[in-house]
């Protein structure tokens, strides 16, 4: 119990300084969502005057179009993770399984969502983040998988406020956290305490309908053995303890022993009165991924700045100068008649409305008819500054009308292609921060795949087509007459991302070259007719691929 205290105390006064050091950013991611998704580009009080005036107070929302540009273009390129051997007890065919089984995992994960949803928090607010968990494979089996998820809310994420790197993969700690109302939390933890609101000094965690539920995770350095037997295989000092005999019957002896610096990754679900969970993670780093917008470092503090951030006076600018068109418009449809004094008398109900309503005829008093006044002719300086602030909001972003595909002053097809480039140019840092944030979940992923998959068993893989196959993995089998092993449990493997057109988009481009390279040397057609049918996107091209080859 004394342990669960000093824990707690630890967790809850490093919550507050993971708060402290986020509470700029998330303060002004808060407000960029808040302006770019949801329309808030008004102040509360320029908003009431308005409304009490009747004037038009109008958000024409121009900055969401630039972030689907850029989330929309990582689903056209999208990164994909590629592991590589990097020892001796590694082999490029077990590389291969291990890509495909990475393959496997983020399709079942849905994880180009999870990746989606963390590059649009980060150009929206800043910053957004992705996670990997652990479940059961099936509900009657106790083979555990492993899954990429989205994290829907990135305000809930709190990290190491000591870490360097752009990817997290330094964080020591981290916090998820939400509030769940007081019948749920029941519910969901029947033995907890749930202390009386009015006795709980701390709003951090507890509300009067609501109590804070947070995963404390936190990693350490540790010592570990390490031996290596007379074979060359390596493992640590407890592995090999735990099977002495059957490695001694084997003939297999430790030659060398040393003793190497890792990490214990645990995570704690707490609330701020007691630990409800304390569950440890096979793996060595934290499995929570940050995607970072654009990183400026200023007097020791860190801030993240969305893609919108800087175009945010722009756009207010541009509401305004459409509000007041828009005004002008509206007040010229209004404009009051002019007459002598007892003009209006005889019909005076009607002339009170006759600006705004219309009526089949109207009287007046005297020889002289009354005259509507012309309507004041539309501001063309509000349209100028309209017009002004539109280019700026492009110019600040760094995206210009080619970016968006609408057409502009290019004329060839080049000078479009230079314009869409220099948009992707200048938004790419965050394209750059995903792929550097992938790269770091295929690091977790390696990590767990040889404690998750570490008894024999068959998986599922896919290919770069995305063709399923099952593995026998941890066991030798009989594969075309000769014996394999895919042994995920050994050897080391390296890991890079690539961005760039999914494998369908190459394929359906390459079929595209193969035709305009038949049509100008036909020749060529037995040569590579069965490539061109496999890449053609026709029901049974496989098939017809294996006649023409044949």
């Amino acid at each position: 119990m004394k342990d669960d205290d000093k824990l707690l105390q630890e967790a809850k006064e490093a919550f507050e300084r993971a708060q402290d050091n986020d509470g700029v950013n998330y303060q002004l991611a808060l407000d960029d969502m808040c302006f770019a998704r949801l329309g808030d580009q008004w102040s509360d009080e320029d908003r009431k005057v308005r409304d009490v005036e009747g004037r038009p107070c109008l958000t024409v929302n121009k900055l969401p179009a630039f972030t689907r540009q850029v989330v929309n273009d990582a689903r056209l390129n999208k990164p994909s993770i590629t592991t590589h051997p990097v020892d001796s007890q590694s082999d490029p065919d077990t590389a291969a399984v291990i890509n495909g089984l990475i393959r496997n995992i983020e399709t079942v994960s849905s994880a180009d969502t999870a990746y989606l949803t963390a590059l649009a928090s980060a150009c929206d607010g800043g910053l957004g983040y992705f996670r990997i968990t652990m479940d059961y494979a099936y509900d009657d089996v106790f083979d555990m998988d492993i899954q990429i998820e989205r994290v829907k809310n990135p305000l809930t994420v709190h990290g190491d406020p000591h870490s360097t790197s752009l990817d997290g993969s330094d964080w020591n700690s981290a916090f998820v956290s939400e509030w769940i109302p007081n019948e749920r939390f029941k519910k969901d933890y029947p033995n907890a305490t749930l202390s009386d609101w009015e006795d709980s000094y701390d709003e951090s965690w507890q509300q009067k309908d609501e109590v804070r539920v947070a995963e404390y995770w936190k990693r350490v350095e540790v010592e570990r053995k390490v031996v290596m037997l007379t074979d060359g295989t390596i493992m640590e000092r407890e592995q090999f303890d735990a099977q002495e005999a059957l490695f001694l019957t084997a003939g297999f002896q430790v030659v060398r022993e040393r003793t190497a610096q890792s990490y214990k990754v645990t995570q704690y679900i707490i609330t701020g009165e007691e630990v409800l969970e304390t569950n440890d993670w096979p793996g060595k780093y934290i499995p929570i991924v940050p995607v970072y917008g654009e990183e400026v470092a200023v007097e020791g503090r860190t801030y993240y700045k969305s893609l919108i951030r800087d175009a945010k006076d722009s756009q207010k600018l541009y509401n305004f100068f459409r509000s007041a068109q828009a005004e002008s418009v509206v007040l010229g449809t209004k404009s009051p008649w002019l007459g002598p004094v007892g003009a209006f008398d005889t019909d005076s109900d009607k002339w009170g409305t006759a600006n705004t309503e219309n009526h089949a005829y109207l009287e007046f008093d005297g020889p002289i008819p009354p005259q509507r006044i012309n309507p004041p002719a539309v501001n063309m300086a509000a349209v100028q500054e309209a017009l002004t602030a539109n280019d700026e909001i492009k110019a600040v972003i760094g995206m210009h009308d080619a970016s968006l595909g609408a057409r502009s002053n290019e004329v060839s097809g080049r000078a479009i292609m230079v314009r869409q480039r220099e948009g992707d140019i200048s938004t790419f840092h965050f394209m750059d921060n995903l792929s550097k944030s992938i790269r770091q979940g295929g690091r977790i992923l390696v990590d767990l795949i040889p404690k998750v998959y570490d008894k024999p068993r068959m998986i599922r893989v896919l290919g770069q087509e995305e063709e399923s196959e099952n593995v026998q993995i941890n066991k030798r089998f009989n594969a075309k007459g000769e014996d394999k092993i895919y042994d995920l449990t050994t050897g080391k493997y390296d890991v890079t991302v690539r961005s760039g057109p999914s494998f369908t988009s190459k394929r359906e481009e390459a079929a595209t070259q193969m035709i305009e390279l038949l049509r100008n040397f036909p020749q060529a057609a037995p040569v590579i007719g069965d490539l061109l049918a496999k890449n053609l996107d026709w029901p049974g091209a496989d098939e017809i691929a294996k006649r023409l080859k044949s």
